[in-house]
This record gives C-alpha cells, structure tokens and sequence, in this order.
C-alpha cells in the first residue's frame, strides 16, 4: 500500500545567473512498512530530498504528498502540527532538550501537542531500547549511542505514518553504529513503520529493503 508519493518535486535556490536546482522533478513512490535509503554523494540533493518529504522546506515545483494528504500546500502553521503527529524525525545532532530526562525527550512530540499519553506504549519504547535504567537521565549524562536511542523513541511515539533519518549514525563509532541500525531497523517491524533514511555509506544502505541513488538533483 502506497504511502508517500512524490510528484515533479523540484527545488531551486536563487535567481537568474546564481539559480542552483538542488532537486529536479524527483518522482518517488514508498510503501508502507518499507526500509528506503537514499544514497548520493554530498551536494547531490539527498538532504533536500528528505526535508521536502518532511515538510521542513517548500518545494519550488511539484508536491508531495503522505497518505494522500498534500503537505506541501499546507499552511506552516497545519503543516507543523502535521508533521508532529504524523511525521518522525531522526537527524544526525540528536537534538535532545538538555533539561528533560530520557523518558520526557521521548515524550516531547506528544506534550507539544498535549496529545493524551500512552504510557503503557511509552514504556514498551523504553524498554525495547534498552533505555530502562537511563529513564531519568539527562542527555548529558548519556552516551552517543543511548542519546540516538532516545532520539529513535522519540521519533516512534506519536505513531507517526512515516520515520525520516538524516544521516542517523554520522556522529556514532562503527561499533555503535552497527547496534543503532539494528536497533532502528528492529524497531521498525516491531511498530509496523516506514523508514526513509539518507546516507552516503553503500554498507549502511545495504540494510535498507531498497535503495535509491541520487545525483545531482536527480534519481538514477
């Protein structure tokens, strides 16, 4: 079953003698429950591509749209309470709140939008990412590794339609790396979800159900 399909997206910055298409007329079908990576060496546009899938930039032309819903003529202010319920984020700076504890960062899509909480659901993430005994940790009082596991939690609590991952391990040894990518691939099937994650790694691809080359603004 299709869940996200792009239409022509194309994305241009500047004007004239200093336009640079960093996207050009991508069309895109995923399904539900699929792994994606998308695989392109820097400056190819794969960045742009996941930030358009998840409604942080506009397109320039074409849409995008998750679950038949056009999210790219949304209003900002539709389109981000969209993207908290529906969307879930992983980047490569786990972008933790320093002041909440373990348990409250993975909570945070569902306070923002005082969301009812299944803490029941909330302790099942916990759990499976071997988080229990971290609960009440701060983010400075964890390592890499646990910090991306928090950022995965987080990601999986609104029981989003769809997880994008910005290059999740780029900061993590290969150790760690290994253990987060199966942990995130595992936790995938477990919450019946679909990942599309950016990376330049061909290793790291590999996990993927498919993978998507892009060069230059364009799919190849």
């Amino acid at each position: 079953m299709k869940i996200l399909e792009t239409i022509d997206l194309t994305k241009k910055y500047g004007k004239g003698d200093i336009e640079v298409v960093a996207l050009d007329k991508v069309n895109l079908t995923i399904n539900k429950g699929e792994f994606i990576a998308i695989i392109g060496p820097s400056g190819s546009g794969k960045s742009t591509l996941l930030h358009l899938l998840g409604g942080l930039e506009k397109p320039s032309k074409g849409f995008v749209k998750i679950e038949e819903q056009n999210i790219s003529d949304m209003h900002e202010n539709k389109l981000a309470r969209y993207r908290r319920k529906n969307i879930g984020f992983i980047f490569q700076q786990y972008n933790l709140i320093p002041v909440l504890d373990v348990r409250e960062n993975i909570k945070m899509p569902l306070m923002l939008d005082k969301a009812s909480i299944d803490e029941k659901y909330i302790d099942d993430i916990v759990n499976f990412l071997g988080l229990k005994e971290r609960e009440k940790h701060l983010p400075n009082q964890l390592s890499g590794g646990q910090q991306q596991r928090v950022a995965i939690g987080r990601a999986l609590a609104p029981k989003p339609s769809i997880i994008l991952a910005d290059e999740p391990t780029g900061n993590l040894d290969t150790k760690t790396t290994e253990e987060v990518l199966k942990l995130l691939k595992d936790s995938i099937k477990k919450y019946n979800q679909t990942l599309v994650m950016i990376t330049h790694n061909e290793e790291i691809a590999r996990m993927a159900d498919r993978v998507i080359y892009i060069k230059d603004g364009k799919l190849i």
